[in-house]
């Protein structure tokens, strides 16, 4: 017995002493969506606070095809997913078009030549592509609006091995080297309007987490990070959205929160049951969720605005009751989510440059809409570090506020490209893409 008992904790204390490390060595890197805390913050960054498309850019580098997904950053590596159009035409289109879920009056249509979807993998260095991986060429089952694409969920990484979502043409894992590991194929999504897929994959432990919110079955998966097999998949509400789930940890045990336009839920990780739910949202779910406090916040802004925070031990149905800790219905995102940085929840109405600041603990405006100068429209979600918090719109123009009770701007910077994709706060560098280069800001 005692023998068993030693065996067992000399085999537990590797694990623990791995995943330590990869807690501690994640605050320096950004090595998912929304960088190392999930909530748009880099707590060991120092990124320059002034650039243009020469001064503080220390390369610029070309990448092909089209993607809106945020550059991954792992110590000298940087991770994208693009798509790149062919010239190959598809041999037998389908007799009937298919109808958009919820109709189609951007009269968007589908595709009729292969593309090729890509990982990429780029030097920090000096901008050099270190490798790529053509993970497939297809015609797309769908098109997208004419702001999106087929690359927008951005990849995850633990240092050792990178995942790379495509959606519907596929889930991929290499290695940081690019030797290829797993392959899943989920299915087709059918997203509503033919609007395009975007939730990205979420790495917690040895579990890969893929939100497969659509007009069809939808699920949320939990995979074996390293082999792709099922560990369990709950049933969702058919209903598209974009917004990747977010693990938050209370009370000694984790939970899986994913937004949705029918109800926002908290999932235990390990089983996949529903601990509570919560509605109220809005028609398109694209901000994601973040958490402080021992709360979670949930937002969407269109075509209304909503926002509720809910407490992490909630169970059940708490919609419309006491148990919401505080709600607002204006001024939220529709496209970027928001940042948390200091207790306080930053983020700008709709997609425009109208900021407001709340207190996340009581829902309290620190800050109420203002707003912002040199920027219009804004897709790029905002992110923070070292007191600074940057907006960047989609003219490529980066605000710097301090982080302040008023709306302090410090800076603001033209980089003089489009910019969709959401910036990564590394070290002192800001890991910029645009719609056609990717750029290493630094000091």
């Amino acid at each position: 017995m005692r023998t068993t008992l030693f065996l067992a904790l000399v085999c537990c204390f590797p694990l623990a002493a791995v995943a330590d490390d990869f807690e501690q060595a994640k605050l320096h890197n950004w090595h998912q969506w929304r960088g190392p805390l999930a909530n748009g913050f880099a707590p060991e960054a120092d990124p320059p606070t002034e650039w243009s498309g020469e001064q503080n850019v220390k390369w610029k580098v070309p990448v092909p095809g089209q993607g809106e997904s945020t550059p991954i950053v792992w110590d000298d590596r940087i991770f994208i997913t693009t798509a790149i159009e062919t010239d190959r035409e598809e041999e037998q289109p389908p007799a009937e078009e298919a109808e958009a879920p919820g109709g189609n009056p951007f009269r968007i249509e589908r595709p009729t030549h292969y593309y090729k979807f890509v990982v990429q993998c780029y030097d920090r260095g000096d901008g050099k592509l270190r490798w790529e991986k053509v993970v497939t060429e297809a015609v797309p089952h769908e098109g997208h609006h004419k702001d999106h694409g087929y690359a927008s969920p951005s990849p995850t990484t633990d240092g050792k091995h990178v995942w790379a979502s495509f959606g519907s043409r596929g889930l991929y894992c290499f290695t940081v080297d690019g030797e290829p590991v797993w392959s899943r194929d989920l299915g087709d999504l059918h997203m509503y309007r033919f609007f395009g897929e975007a939730t990205s994959p979420v790495l917690e432990g040895d579990t890969l987490l893929v939100n497969w919110d659509h007009e069809g079955d939808s699920f949320l998966y939990a995979l074996d990070a390293h082999s792709g097999k099922t560990k369990w998949q709950t049933p969702r509400e058919p209903g598209s959205s974009w917004s990747t789930p977010l693990v938050v940890e209370y009370d000694g045990s984790k939970q899986v929160v994913v937004n949705s336009n029918k109800k926002a839920r908290g999932y235990d990780f390990e089983t996949g049951d529903v601990l509570w739910e919560c509605g109220g949202q809005t028609l398109a779910i694209i901000p994601c969720p973040v958490a402080y406090d021992g709360k979670v916040f949930l937002m969407s802004g269109y075509p209304q605005s909503a926002l509720v925070a809910v407490p992490l031990d909630a169970r059940g149905d708490i919609t419309g009751t006491d148990e919401v800790a505080w709600s607002r219905s204006s001024d939220t995102p529709y496209c970027p989510s928001p940042v948390l940085v200091d207790g306080n929840l930053w983020f700008n109405k709709s997609n425009s440059a109208i900021l407001t600041v709340l207190d996340a603990k009581t829902g309290d405006p620190v800050i109420e809409k203002q707003r912002l100068p040199d920027i219009r429209n804004v897709y790029a979600s905002p992110v923070a570090a070292a007191g600074k918090i940057f907006f960047t719109d989609r003219d490529g123009t980066t605000l710097v506020l301090a982080n302040a009770s008023e709306v302090k701007p410090l800076a603001t910077n033209d980089l003089g490209d489009s910019v969709d994709a959401s910036p990564a706060l590394v070290g002192e560098e800001v890991i910029l893409r645009s719609k056609t280069h990717l750029y290493c800001v630094g000091k």
